[in-house]
């Protein structure tokens, strides 16, 4: 199991380093294009194949994210790669604050609820006719 958590770690760590090659301004732009797709890809909750789709639907996340990670870090300048490299092991090593996420978590929930308070309410007292 620590061998897929690490193989997770480095993906993302990749990702971020292809995110800040791809806002660098020494990239070539058919690569920064590539970067941006590929970023956003990975990173999006959209996919190509649903996730509920058995099997196929993380076969995407395991064969093109990789490929499309792989192929932009080797079109990638040399000194645009370390620059970025240092950006994402500088967000890596910054402390992940998980009261700070319990809060998030919580407004999130609070909020919902309310909205579904009030959303219960609206429809139940107002009168349609039929």
């Amino acid at each position: 199991m620590s061998r897929i958590k690490k193989w997770a770690k480095k993906l993302k760590q990749q990702t971020l380093v292809v995110y800040f090659a791809a806002r660098d301004p020494r990239m070539p732009l058919v690569v920064r294009c590539l970067a941006l797709a590929v970023a956003a890809y990975a990173l999006s909750p959209i996919d190509l194949i649903p996730d509920f789709i058995p099997v196929l639907g993380y076969l995407d996340d395991l064969i093109i994210v990789p490929l499309g990670l792989m192929l932009v870090l080797r079109l990638t300048p040399e000194e645009v790669l370390e620059a970025s490299r240092e950006k994402a092991q500088a967000i890596m090593d910054k402390p992940v604050s998980r009261a700070a996420a319990i809060i998030i978590v919580g407004i999130w929930i609070i909020s919902g609820s309310a909205m579904g308070a009030w959303a219960y309410l609206s429809l139940t007292r107002s009168s349609f006719s039929f």
